[in-house]
């Protein structure tokens, strides 16, 4: 299946690199505002270009466009895309602003086309492996969540030094203006939204520990760099969830049962352990399970993954090993197979509106009860068994 790319900087690499993944996807070529920016990422991956948007709409072999533009262009890109007859998988968020992602899905559905939105790691091992445990009981009936998104202090970092492989810097600014939570709070919150259904209510507290962030460009808009959120699901589970870019890195997950807990370190790779902590299983030394302790007096001990990961590419100076091109790949087989995308669009809207809830406490009503929904999220066939 053919795609096209709009939008060409930093996290265009990460498509670009895992699409070596799946044969079965095509590049007819990427498109970019910035044609320098263009034909960079085209000369690296030795793809063509389109010299405008109308171009690449144009196009009639292209049957899906990634717009990976930045955030706040996201609607316009998407509408254009949509209205050319287009599936769009967009960059996270959808949009902004929770009135115009309703519009961009009311005007996919209206022209049955897919409108899907990273991120895709819910696709990943580590995660269907957590679903598979969850699926097979063994902690009993889960009762909290606690899932921490923590990125150490970022302004302090040498953030200016960051480049793509192909050499696009790291939209520090954009990044800053956008927010953490909007960046990042997706990568649990898909997982969860597929582990226990529906949520119905987020309450939130967001706030700016850094307004300027030191940067040597001023920033345009203030963002929160810090936020919590409870989210409460229609399945009776209760998730806490924390974003920031101010406290030491910490990326992992626990989901606390009647039997036991399942944890992982790392969210943002696909290899990471899960670990299972039964409330029978003997107290033994050790730093690594201190909150296992902490909850339960016990240790625990890995649950068989699903599978081996085994992605094609590593990124170089990334704190992160994901397999971006996945979530292309499953729009491609729904639309090739006539079957139904496991990140839907009425998926992709429903962990917009607990984004920008968290976000946005005060524009979106704390706590919110949420006005979207979806349709249950099928495993991967490999981890069905």
């Amino acid at each position: 299946m053919r795609i096209a790319i709009v939008g060409c900087g930093f996290v265009a690499d990460y498509y670009m690199r895992t699409l070596s993944n799946y044969p079965e996807l095509e590049v007819a070529g990427v498109m970019d505002r910035n044609s320098e920016a263009a034909n960079r990422l085209a000369a690296f991956y030795r793809v063509p270009v389109y010299e405008t948007i109308g171009e690449l709409l144009g196009d009639r072999s292209v049957n899906i466009v990634l717009n990976l533009t930045n955030p706040r262009s996201h609607f316009d890109v998407s509408k254009a895309i949509l209205e050319a007859g287009k599936h769009v998988y967009s960059e996270k968020p959808v949009t902004m602003v929770f009135e115009e992602a309703e519009a961009l899905v009311r005007l996919a559905e209206s022209r049955g086309l897919h409108l899907i939105s990273a991120p895709c790691s819910i696709l990943g091992e580590t995660a269907q492996t957590i679903w598979k445990a969850l699926r097979n009981n063994v902690i009993g009936t889960v009762r909290l969540v606690y899932a921490e998104l923590d990125g150490g202090l970022l302004h302090r970092k040498d953030y200016k030094e960051w480049k793509s492989d192909s050499g696009a810097s790291w939209p520090y600014k954009d990044e800053f203006e956008v927010g953490c939570t909007m960046e990042h709070a997706g990568y649990y919150v898909t997982w969860l939204m597929a582990f226990f259904g529906p949520a119905t209510s987020v309450t939130s507290f967001a706030s700016t520990r850094v307004p300027d962030k030191q940067t040597d460009v001023p920033l345009d808009i203030v963002t929160p760099d810090f936020s919590v959120a409870c989210i409460e699901f229609d399945s009776g589970v209760v998730a806490r969830l924390t974003c920031g870019i101010v406290a030491p890195r910490d990326h992992s997950l626990h989901i606390i049962g009647d039997e036991g807990v399942l944890e992982t370190d790392e969210g943002w790779d696909y290899g990471s352990p899960v670990h299972i902590t039964h409330r029978t299983t003997p107290a033994r030394r050790g730093v690594r399970h201190r909150l296992m302790r902490k909850f339960l007096g016990g240790a625990g001990e890995e649950y068989p993954p699903v599978r081996k990961t085994d992605l094609h590419h590593r990124y170089r100076n990334s704190s992160h090993q994901m397999d971006q091109a996945r979530g292309v790949a499953e729009l491609a087989g729904a639309i090739s197979e006539k079957r139904p995308c496991r990140i839907s669009t009425r998926f992709s809207l429903h962990c917009t509106e607990i984004s920008l809830a968290i976000q946005y406490p005060r524009l979106m009503g704390c706590p919110r009860s949420l006005t979207t929904s979806f349709e249950p999220m099928d495993p991967m066939p490999w981890a069905k068994t």
